[in-house]
């Protein structure tokens, strides 16, 4: 007899199946709409007026974000022998090249905002470390890059409280709640990995690891639980290199300002400090609430024409400066994508039997 339980379950299945899916497409509907409702020719003289220049400032400030957080990633498994047994030292390097490769997937491919972070542990593991410890460093870098985030939008709504109107002060008020909301996520998120209750998790990720590493590379899916691997991580003597993931996370979400001022200054829009970090925080906490639509597509549009509006912006040119936002997506994320596949294939090819 079939269970009564078993047919809700394969309905959310299938619809977290095909939720990326949903997410583009809902995106697409989203960016059409919006741009089809603005001048088209004014978006086009904004973007025109960025120049290739503005264009390469962008993607030059993108690749050092990226590059913080890649160190930032890489301090979380410093001097954690266990992470690679007979291998000493993982190379920061792999961090780096991997968070290149981890955000490649997650703008360019049709997935969710968490299957770079799938690839990227996979692909860890090719430089010998430890399955458990690849899905524990993932797990705390999420952690704190969602914990400076959301510590960047509490600054971004600080900087909006002070504005005059009443809508800056209606979506400061907003934005303080879901903050709060957040903090709360990140807190329940900590206690997940620290406590007891860590173990329901770890079963998930033992059974996600073994079907990502597969069954050719059993090594890589042994060694310490992920439970084991995330005391490690998070343990007491680990107090600086985690200060200083932190730290490197923060430092590039305020850099991140930078791309909006580059934009901005090209167009000819004066912008304030101020300006730029709000734009930059509540546009980003925006896109972060959306994760289910693959890059934010439309959703980061709408981001910026809300915000943006604040500050007296354009409707054509907050749609310029998204779509400038995305140029480093493709010019990073290309190459990127082509790294994942050019070690894959190595690795396959090590892996085959002789003969």
């Amino acid at each position: 007899m079939a269970d009564p339980a078993s047919a809700p379950r394969r309905l959310l299945r299938g619809l977290m199946r095909r939720l990326p899916l949903l997410g583009t497409l809902a995106g697409l509907a989203l960016g059409t709409w919006l741009v089809a409702t603005n001048d088209l020719t004014a978006i086009g003289d904004a973007f025109g007026r960025i120049g290739a220049l503005g264009l390469a400032g962008l993607v030059v400030v993108r690749a050092l974000i990226i590059l913080l957080c890649g160190l930032a990633w890489a301090r979380l498994l410093a001097g954690v022998a266990a992470a690679a047994p007979g291998r000493g030292r993982i190379e920061t390097g792999a961090f780096v090249i991997l968070r290149f490769v981890r955000e490649g997937v997650n703008v360019l491919l049709p997935v969710a905002s968490v299957g770079g972070e799938v690839v990227g542990g996979r692909l860890l593991t090719f430089w010998g470390v430890v399955g458990s410890f690849a899905a524990a460093s993932l797990l705390a870098d999420m952690l704190i890059q969602v914990a400076t985030q959301v510590a960047f939008t509490v600054l971004g709504a600080g900087l909006l409280w002070r504005l005059p109107g009443e809508a800056a002060a209606a979506l400061a008020r907003w934005t303080v709640e879901v903050a709060a909301v957040a903090v709360a996520a990140v807190a329940a998120f900590f206690a997940l990995q620290r406590l007891g209750s860590a173990r329901g998790l770890e079963r998930r990720l033992s059974g996600l690891l073994r079907r990502v590493l597969g069954a050719s590379e059993p090594d890589a899916a042994a060694g310490p639980s992920v439970r084991d691997a995330l005391d490690a991580v998070w343990g007491r003597d680990r107090r600086g290199p985690l200060a200083q993931a932190t730290l490197l996370h923060a430092a590039g979400w305020l850099l991140g300002a930078a791309e909006i001022w580059i934009v901005l200054a090209c167009i000819g829009v004066e912008a304030s400090l101020t300006e730029v970090l709000v734009l930059e925080s509540l546009s980003q906490a925006i896109k972060s609430a959306a994760f289910p639509v693959p890059s934010g597509l439309g959703v980061q549009e709408g981001g910026f024409v809300f915000v943006g509006a604040l500050f007296g912006l354009d409707a054509g040119i907050a749609i310029a400066l998204s779509l400038a936002k995305r140029v480093p997506d493709v010019v990073l994320g290309l190459p990127a994508l082509l790294v994942w596949q050019t070690l894959e294939a190595r690795r396959a090819q090590v892996l085959a039997p002789p003969g």
